[in-house]
């Protein structure tokens, strides 16, 4: 018999695990559009007013909440910009997120927000570091929620399946002033995720900055938080439980692809630079990682996507690495309540157990193929020998209280020093209690040209600053990679060397913002060449586009940057381009500013088409480094990739194949 809780859960869950037919933009009825025009217009300035009381007053916790009110402009002006009304309610529910939205800006204004502590579930909004939008997010809350209690509650996080009809409007509508189970023992977060891109991207820091939201506002144990999704939110879950397994109790993926070629039945492999980039997500690549946290899948007997769990099972089996699969008997996509039950059986027992406390598991089982994703328990993988090839360490405290360790491309790791006294390294046996004369809370080790050594005080103590600009987590590529931070676009203003390779460079600006305001739900920042500070240098990474005639900020960099230009041409990789048909682009240390990017002339590398198809298209295009052919057509441009390439760990090309001039 289904408890009550799990039913309860089950319902939700069947509101966002079917696929979405193919949808059509239509804008609101005309007069249904002036009244949505007026009251988004009149909300504006209530957050304008909230704005400036803010100052005024210095009350941080005033200031987070404004976001709890924005976030009702924001679907507004986004469901009528993009033209989202995809059925005739549509337009109702959007004043009805007004009229919300204009309750708790009055409330606010007196100093009132008492949603937050409401039962229920309730829509609210943060403002996101990477371009500064406000998204919306869910939580729901049991009886009982008190922040200033000192009880701790575990925390599921939940991530929606693909819907063509979703936005910021249809998610409030779903979500806002919904009941949850009298038995519900959780604190359930239902993630946005920028809306349908499998949570990669800035889709992905979306789930991040969510999480960070409901644990400034609650106390969240942990320890104890279950990731879960169904469709496009079991590639998200399967993606980042097994991304990030120190994270979860337990991660539950249900019926999401684990990886691009079979899943969209690709015979032939991709260029090589983008098939190196496909282990970024692929998350197949990732299963031994599952050793590190429970899991629990599930697919419908009668699923296609059901390949994507057994699959999955049977990779880790042969890993020596067990998870759980329950099959839905006799259903295509979607859960059973019996299946229903037993997938949330295994993870409320694994949420109240709870993960083990720090340093929790003396044994690690850990694969990574990008620095971006390099850390498990007491374990940081720093730097790698061969970007995006399988980085794997075995680590294992033995019988003697040693931390016995065996590596395979690793380079440079960090070990939290209360692991154990000693660390055997493949045969190397080094000092960790004691190591970097005790002061320092983890410690380095680097594999030298035969055997690993630890890393001095110093030496550690410098590590970070990364003075040799190697690539490291969150500076590792590729330049796609540049928009999951915070970031800026800087634009040309000045006389270019090829008004022709300008004017791609511009439309390549307009198109990205034109893409990720419909797709990732955000404006792109965009400050002109002149305009550019050292606020935003040391906080940001800058984007620029033009060449070095028209873009300032980019000559002032050229001498430091991996290619060649004058005004007759550049260089790339010892191969000369002719500036009238073809541009380069690519992600480099910032030489201001090494900790973060400067990219030249690209926003994302996927486009519009790649949105529109499949979450599986949404991998980099040009690597870390490209040079496309361009040519004017009435729409705008035809672009065809001509040569890319990824940067080795020290940032440097490959040694040239070829000299001769395009």
């Amino acid at each position: 018999m289904i408890s009550h809780r799990i039913a309860c859960a089950f319902a939700t869950a069947l509101l966002v695990c079917v696929h979405s037919p193919n949808v059509v933009a239509q804008p609101a009825p005309p007069a249904k559009a002036k009244e949505i025009a007026a009251a988004t217009e009149s909300l504006a300035k209530s957050v304008a007013r909230l704005k400036a009381l803010a100052k005024t007053k210095d009350d941080y916790t005033f200031e987070r909440l404004i976001p709890d009110v924005e976030v009702y402009v924001k679907a507004a002006e986004w469901i009528a910009r993009h033209d989202e009304f995809y059925a005739p309610n549509y337009a109702d529910h959007t004043l009805a997120a007004l009229q919300t939205g204009a309750k708790r800006a009055a409330m606010l204004e007196k100093g009132d927000a008492p949603w937050t502590t409401q039962t229920g579930s309730t829509v609210r909004g943060y403002e996101s570091k990477v371009d500064g939008s406000v998204q919306p997010y869910a939580v729901s809350l049991p009886e009982g929620v008190n922040p200033r209690a000192g009880k701790r509650w575990p925390l599921h996080v939940k991530l929606h399946g693909r819907a063509g009809k979703m936005n910021e409007v249809n998610f409030i509508q779903r979500h806002d002033g919904k009941a949850v189970g009298k038995d519900q023992s959780w604190i359930q977060l239902d993630v946005f995720g920028r809306t349908n891109n499998a949570y990669r991207w800035s889709g992905e820091t979306d789930v991040f900055e969510a999480i960070a939201a409901v644990q400034a506002d609650y106390r969240i144990d942990r320890y104890r938080v279950t990731l879960h999704g169904f469709s496009m939110g079991g590639a998200g879950a399967w993606h980042l439980g097994l991304h990030h397994p120190h994270l979860w109790s337990s991660v539950g993926p249900g019926a999401g692809f684990i990886d691009f070629y079979k899943y969209q039945k690709q015979a032939e492999l991709r260029p090589s630079w983008q098939h190196k980039t496909l282990g970024i997500y692929d998350s197949v690549d990732y299963a031994l990682n599952a050793f590190n946290v429970p899991v629990c899948t599930y697919g419908g007997e009668m699923d296609a996507q059901l390949i994507a769990s057994t699959g999955m099972v049977a990779v880790a089996k042969r890993m020596d690495v067990e998870m759980k699969l329950v099959i839905g008997k006799g259903v295509g996509h979607k859960f059973t309540p019996e299946g229903f039950e037993e997938f949330m059986a295994f993870h409320l027992d694994k949420s109240e157990r709870g993960r083990p406390r720090f340093p929790g598991s003396k044994e690690i089982r850990f694969i990574t193929r990008t620095l971006k994703y390099n850390r498990c328990e007491w374990l940081t993988v720093e730097e790698v020998i061969e970007q995006y090839k399988p980085a794997v360490v075995i680590a294992k405290v033995d019988k003697n209280g040693d931390l016995v360790v065996a590596t395979q491309n690793v380079a440079v790791m960090r070990i939290a020093r209360d692991v154990a006294s000693l660390a055997k390294i493949d045969g190397s046996v080094l000092p960790l209690g004691q190591a970097a004369e005790g002061l320092l809370p983890d410690v380095y080790y680097e594999k030298g040209a035969k055997e690993w050594y630890d890393l001095a005080y110093m030496p550690s103590k410098d590590f970070p600053d990364n003075k040799e600009a190697r690539k490291r987590h969150n500076l590792q590529g590729p330049i796609d990679d540049a928009f999951m931070e915070p970031f800026v676009c800087v634009r040309g203003t000045g006389k270019p060397w090829s008004p022709a390779q300008h004017d791609w460079a511009a439309w390549t600006l307009a198109r990205f913002e034109q893409e990720f305001d419909k797709w990732l739900r955000g404006k792109v920042p965009v400050v002109n060449d002149s305009d550019l500070t050292e606020a935003m240098i040391d906080e940001k990474n800058i984007v620029l586009f033009g060449d070095p005639g028209s873009n300032s900020v980019l000559k002032s960099l050229l001498e430091q940057l991996p290619v060649k230009w004058d005004e007759s041409g550049f260089e790339v990789n010892g191969v000369r381009y002719d500036p009238k048909t073809h541009g380069v682009s690519f992600i480099f240390p910032n030489p201001r500013n090494p900790r973060r990017y400067v990219v030249v002339n690209s926003g994302h590398t996927m486009h519009e088409a790649d949105f529109k198809a499949s979450n599986a298209w949404l991998f980099p295009r040009l690597g870390d480094i490209g040079v496309q052919s361009f040519k004017k057509t009435a729409k705008g441009y035809d672009e065809s990739i001509v040569w890319a390439e990824i940067f080795n760990s020290a940032w440097r090309l490959p040694l040239p194949e070829k000299t001769a001039s395009k």
